[in-house]
């Protein structure tokens, strides 16, 4: 354990450090934009148990099948970069709800609706799509 210590501190130049620091730069930015643009895009009453989501539902089934299993992978990849955000700093709640968003878990509305119910969260996402001039999120 000392010797891995030792050798990461010997290891660690100023381009090792600027590229971790560009690294989190460009993932943190890039989070926000996603956050942005899904939080804007999805119908109001989403959160609303009366929703019902049909995902591409004139496409081939091959077309459906990849886009689904693509849509997951972008929603587990955001779930974790939410988790590690919430460790330093970032939109780390509304990271993992709009990977939830994304994936195709069962159980996973009673969670979204958990996070969303928030008070600060819904706050700060119908304050965003007020911006946009979308209307505020229905939720039950």
């Amino acid at each position: 354990m000392i010797e891995w210590i030792s050798e990461f501190w010997t290891s660690l130049t100023w381009g090792r450090i600027a590229l971790g620091a560009a690294v989190f730069v460009i993932s943190f930015f890039l989070s926000i934009v996603i956050v942005a643009v899904v939080i804007v895009k999805i119908p109001a009453n989403y959160f609303s148990s009366h929703y019902q989501q049909d995902f591409m539902p004139n496409a081939s089934w091959l077309k459906r099948w990849g886009a689904t299993i693509l849509k997951n992978l972008v929603g587990f990849a955001l779930v974790l970069a939410g988790i590690a955000m919430l460790i330093g700093p970032g939109q780390g709640v509304l990271t993992i709800l709009i990977g939830l968003i994304l994936m195709d878990i069962p159980g996973k509305r009673p969670l979204e609706a958990r996070i969303i119910g928030r008070p600060t969260v819904l706050a700060a996402a119908n304050g965003l799509r007020a911006k946009y001039g979308k209307p505020p999120l229905i939720v039950d």
